[in-house]
């Protein structure tokens, strides 16, 4: 491999790591959206879900997240999502974004919703 191949491979690589942050809440911002009564939505599939799950979050797969309508009409309530590492809960975000849902925040993996869930 030359110096070039690897700057190219390093550049994607931070590259990916910048796009999989994208549109991740802050700890403190998740704080007080959860004092203010956010929606936990885990976007894992239902399986994942029922092997084990934070206790306020209510499972709604992505492939499956327009059925949110059915449970929040409200499209200002605050939306908190997570999934196993962030990427199904930033692609359900920007589809509950383009259906309206202006409040919509992906905490990213699993275990850091656990971790900011705690405070």
């Amino acid at each position: 491999m030359n110096t070039t191949s690897i700057l190219i491979l390093l550049g994607v690589l931070i590259l990916f790591f910048i796009w999989k942050k994208a549109g991740q809440l802050s700890a403190k911002n998740a704080d007080q959206l959860i004092k203010a009564g956010a929606i936990v939505i885990d976007c894992r599939s239902v399986p994942e879900f029922n092997a084990g799950h934070l206790p306020s979050a209510i499972n709604i797969p992505v492939e499956r997240i327009g059925e949110v309508q059915k449970k929040i009409q409200d499209r200002s309530t605050p939306l908190l999502l997570h999934c196993q590492s962030g990427m199904r809960s930033g692609m359900a975000r920007k589809q509950l974004l383009g259906m309206g849902y202006t409040n919509v925040h992906n905490l990213g993996s699993y275990y850091r919703a656990a971790s900011l869930l705690k405070k």
